[in-house]
């Protein structure tokens, strides 16, 4: 595991309940962030090739957090990674930090885009995937973290529909899947996109062995989801 020195403190994953609990105020959705800190570190501590220095580097991992209710585990991932000052975190979504209750990606260091409506974010993610192609950039993964309950938009859906014919396989999906799709059956998140030509494992959301495995499993030729189970969340 790496760590990072920030205001002289090293920051690991042990660290990130307490990085959460200096955001307070209004509309934090606390739960369904939770939902998702397990995923974010993983692929922070573990896959992503992209650090602080390396934010503007063409050859750079992108990351993209689409589900809305996720920032403030965002925050602390990447308050704990060294591309934020922890100081930030406890003036989260007041009026002159630059930590929104959505990313703005002119204010957050390393944040690609800023998020906002639910659905948009994989769309986006097909979009970069398509442009770092046209470049000649086959290197750089394309990840775009959503939540099961995004998969009502419709969207998602031609954008899901879009990429597997396509060949995007540098394209990355994580669905946080906590219940709290209106529309959902058991297993069918993974089954959607297999249908659409993707590459689909699903995992314990909070097994970062199971995780990692799961984030790295092969997939020429095809863009990959990985379907993140988590405990039930009303958010």
């Amino acid at each position: 595991m790496t760590i990072t020195a920030d205001e002289h403190l090293a920051h690991g994953y042990a660290d990130l309940p307490g990085l959460m609990s200096l955001m307070t105020g209004d509309e934090k959705h606390g739960p369904a962030a939770t939902s998702t800190l397990d995923v974010l570190w993983v692929l922070y501590d573990r896959v992503l090739r992209v650090t602080p220095e390396r934010a503007e580097d063409p050859g750079r991992d992108r990351f993209l957090l689409s589900k809305g209710h996720g920032p403030m585990a965002y925050y602390a991932v990447l308050a704990a990674k060294g591309f934020l000052p922890v100081g930030w975190l406890p003036g989260f979504g007041s009026y002159d930090s630059p930590l929104g209750h959505h990313p703005d990606r002119m204010l957050v260091p390393g944040a690609e885009i800023g998020s906002g409506s639910l659905g948009h974010g994989l769309p986006i993610g097909v979009g970069t995937a398509l442009g770092l192609r046209a470049q000649g950039l086959d290197d750089p993964a394309v990840w775009v973290l959503i939540g099961d309950a995004e998969l009502d938009e419709g969207s998602n859906h031609e954008a899901i529909a879009f990429a597997g014919p396509a060949g995007l396989d540098r394209l990355h999906t994580v669905v946080v899947d906590n219940a709290s799709a209106s529309h959902a059956r058991p297993g069918g998140i993974a089954a959607r996109f297999e249908a659409a030509g993707w590459s689909a494992v699903t995992a314990d959301g909070r097994d970062h062995a199971a995780l990692y495995e799961a984030f790295t499993a092969p997939h020429p030729g095809h863009p990959h989801v990985v379907v993140a189970r988590v405990e039930p969340k009303n958010a």
